[in-house]
């Protein structure tokens, strides 16, 4: 009936569009071998998990733990990443002030500071603004698009506040103090995050190396031990004791991680 019924929709029915989940990861870390690749490399790490487990005689069910550590190297590859561009953007922030002060117009004083900028990450919603504009779109308009689509809270922040000073028809010294602001407010949340990281970075890693140390202690009791062994592999240790343990060593990594990202906000 559905299907009899389809061609009388007025509307296209359009089907939600589904991402790869490490899309995004991969290409703020500048991963640059596409998908095929990623999925290749995933593939080898889990045929190279399956032979060790054969050829030691650990529990196959540890395996399963092989297609996900592709994935969390590359997502802790992508945090680093973002941390780096979030400090880059800083420093355009910084440039595109000192620029204001020597004479120079708002859009050739973004287009220096991306000039000057290494961190491609950091210098892409700037340099998408500038692109537009230099297309014949509106700067402060430029400014928003790229400002919704950038996923750090503070950046976003830095570009609204630009595209307002813009949409106000400021004159140039102002729109230099409201940079100088907005950079002065990146600088002294750069310092709080320093010393929030510091504070915590003890307990971070001792919630890391617990979380790496009770796996391999595992995998060590199951090679000497064959009882061990064949409890994990045994309907036992399929489902229960791996999915638990499993599930508690995710838990207290990410409740680890969402402290700390939650005072950085």
């Amino acid at each position: 009936m559905l299907l009899l019924l389809l061609p009388l929709t007025r509307e296209a029915i359009r089907l939600p569009r589904v991402s790869h989940p490490d899309a995004e990861a991969l290409a703020e870390m500048g991963w640059g071998h596409g998908l095929r690749a990623w999925e290749g490399l995933r593939l080898g790490s889990t045929a190279g998990a399956l032979l060790v487990a054969a050829a030691s005689g650990a529990p196959l069910a540890l395996v399963l733990v092989a297609p996900v550590l592709p994935s969390l190297w590359i997502r802790a590859r992508a945090g680093a990443a973002r941390e780096r561009a979030r400090r880059a953007r800083t420093r355009i922030v910084l440039a595109t002030e000192a620029a204001l002060r020597s004479g120079s117009s708002l859009p050739e004083s973004i287009r220096r500071a991306v000039a000057a900028s290494d961190d491609a990450l950091a210098s892409r919603p700037f340099r998408e603004a500038v692109a537009a504009f230099d297309l014949g779109a509106p700067l402060d308009l430029s400014l928003r698009q790229a400002a919704g689509r950038c996923r750090d809270r503070r950046s976003a922040l830095a570009l609204e506040t630009l595209a307002v000073g813009l949409g106000e028809r400021l004159p140039r010294e102002r729109i230099a103090d409201l940079v100088g602001n907005v950079a002065d407010r990146l600088v002294f949340e750069e310092r709080l995050d320093d010393e929030v990281r510091a504070r915590a970075g003890g307990v971070r890693a001792q919630v890391r190396l617990l979380a790496a140390l009770v796996p391999a202690l595992a995998l060590y009791l199951s090679i000497t031990m064959p009882g061990l062994a064949a409890t994990l592999d045994g309907p036992l240790g399929r489902t229960v004791l791996l999915p638990a343990a499993a599930a508690l060593e995710i838990a207290g990594i990410v409740l680890s991680t969402r402290i700390v990202r939650e005072a950085l906000r």
